[in-house]
């Protein structure tokens, strides 16, 4: 059962949210906020699975304390530039918009729970051609090498930088889901990385993929 804290400042919408995240078999909804700050301290004494919340909410920036404790879910109303690289500057999993049909949302937060990242690819393309102009203001660590990863490690992180998820590089790599989750988690730590975005902004940096490489 995966645990949802769902983070809305307005009301009603917020309301239908935590309907129909209940009633779906596999979510529960452990708790809801209208700002950043009560989020946190929900998120601390509730311990969610997935933290979803509107981007343009107040106090946001707080809900950084929390962004390695959950996995960050971003719902807006617009599919704009400085949306995601807000999202990305808090760490978020992944980016939904409010006017995409309930199962959509649902997989979402299902495959975010699970470790996925959840950016379009044309979002990510976006993303990627605005970082290379040094002008979203996210970076991993750029004092970090790929010198200590493995051969298997550096073609993990390359295969998730071109938007790939972990089933799909699975079954590219002929190994299982969970060797795969095993490589990117030791690529995680070796790179000092907190995010799954932060991992395709570096499979870039280090020039494993190029954008050109990225498709719709």
């Amino acid at each position: 059962m995966t645990r949802v804290l769902v983070v809305d400042d307005q009301p009603l919408f917020r309301a239908g949210l935590v309907a129909l995240l209940n009633a779906s078999p596999d979510l529960t909804v452990v708790g809801e906020a209208a700002d950043g700050d009560t989020a946190v301290r929900l998120a601390e004494s509730s311990s969610p699975d997935v933290i979803l919340l509107d981007i343009r909410l107040p106090g946001i920036v707080a809900l950084k304390r929390v962004a390695t404790a959950a996995r960050l879910l971003v719902l807006t109303t617009f599919d704009l530039d400085e949306h995601v690289h807000e999202a990305l500057r808090l760490g978020a999993a992944g980016f939904v918009l409010k006017e995409s049909e309930p199962a959509r949302l649902i997989a979402a937060i299902a495959a975010v729970a699970s470790g996925e990242m959840q950016f379009s690819p044309t979002v990510m393309r976006r993303l990627v051609a605005a970082y290379l102009r040094g002008d979203t203001g996210v970076s991993p660590s750029g004092s970090v090498g790929l010198d200590g990863l493995t051969d298997r490690e550096r073609e993990v992180l390359r295969l998730v930088g071109t938007g790939l998820t972990n089933a799909a590089i699975a079954t590219r790599l002929t190994v299982t889901e969970g060797t795969v989750k095993t490589h990117l988690n030791r690529v995680m730590t070796k790179l000092r990385l907190t995010s799954r975005a932060q991992a395709v902004v570096m499979a870039y940096e280090s020039r494993l993929v190029v954008p050109q490489a990225v498709t719709a």
